[in-house]
């Protein structure tokens, strides 16, 4: 089946090459209205964080808030060091997992992964982000576990709404039990047969991130640099499609602006001289906001 996947793939992939043009984005979704309160721009919750990596979950539900998400939701799986706010941004409202079903009705969209790991716990959480009728994106050791755990793989199928994955070549090839040399060289069929294994939204990441839908159609991202290449910059991506998520993006066009513009602000910042060397993921977060403005107040988009 998978091998049939990949050649249906390469038949599509040369009727439907499309690179993503900043004039074709949706921004109208994300503008603001001048009777616009906080319940306008959604709700988004992010769980992840494990002892250790706190730092992901923190640069996730940072893009989140920065980038528009009008009330953003922390849920940490560190057990000794999870704060009970963010004093950078204290924004950020963090809850306990006992207290997110309380929550439900009024969410907007999910995010999990970001530092996630890979314990019972992170287990039961991804069985419960699949179970709710709401826009879902798995990224990092959420797709670690649906690799590993055929229950979970099953039960992303199940799901009526949208489904979203944003591996990176190594958690792709995990997921198509193959290597990462073979997701490399066949980017484009891998990325297609990801978006139709979990029907739904598949983001490759790598130099020329890919965007596919379950189909068939793709879209190649032609913003982006090497200064990317470093710890957190996925995290944010992660924080930022949610974000366009629970603002009430289409979530196809969540996912391409989402990936145009985290490649864009890495651009805008290698051109004002930060990086590519030393190029941060809180950089990228900070730029992607100031671009989203740009590009809402530019009528001609």
């Amino acid at each position: 089946m998978m091998i049939s996947l990949y050649k249906n793939a390469s038949i599509r992939m040369t009727l439907e090459k499309k690179y993503l043009k900043l004039s074709d984005l949706a921004t109208e979704h994300i503008k603001r209205k001048k009777d616009a309160h906080k319940g306008s721009h959604g709700s988004l919750v992010v769980i992840g964080g494990q002892d250790g990596m706190l730092g992901a979950l923190l640069l996730a539900t940072r893009t989140a808030l920065l980038c528009g998400a009008g009330r953003t939701y922390a849920c940490a799986m560190a057990s000794n060091v999870a704060p009970s706010v963010d004093i950078m941004y204290p924004e950020v409202m963090y809850r306990s997992f006992d207290k997110l079903p309380e929550l439900a009705s009024t969410i907007d969209a999910y995010v999990i992964g970001p530092g996630l790991g890979q314990s019972a716990q992170a287990i039961a959480w991804i069985m419960y982000c699949l179970q709710q009728p709401k826009p879902l994106l798995l990224d990092a050791d959420a797709l670690n576990l649906l690799a590993v755990h055929t229950f979970l793989a099953e039960a992303i199928k199940l799901r009526q709404a949208p489904t979203i994955i944003t591996p990176h070549p190594g958690e792709a090839s995990r997921l198509l039990n193959t290597d990462i040399t073979h997701i490399q060289n066949n980017r484009i069929a891998s990325v297609l047969a990801l978006a139709k294994q979990v029907h739904g939204i598949c983001v490759l990441k790598g130099a020329e991130t890919i965007c596919a839908d379950a189909d068939g159609h793709y879209w190649t991202n032609p913003t982006g640099n090497p200064g990317l290449a470093s710890g957190g910059t996925g995290d944010v991506l992660s924080g930022l499609i949610g974000s366009l998520l629970a603002q009430g993006m289409p979530p196809i066009e969540a996912v391409k602006l989402g990936v145009y513009v985290h490649g864009a602000a890495a651009d805008a910042l290698v051109a004002s001289g930060t990086g590519p060397i030393g190029l941060t993921a809180s950089e990228v977060a900070l730029k992607a906001r100031q671009l989203l403005n740009i590009w809402c107040e530019n009528t001609s988009i």
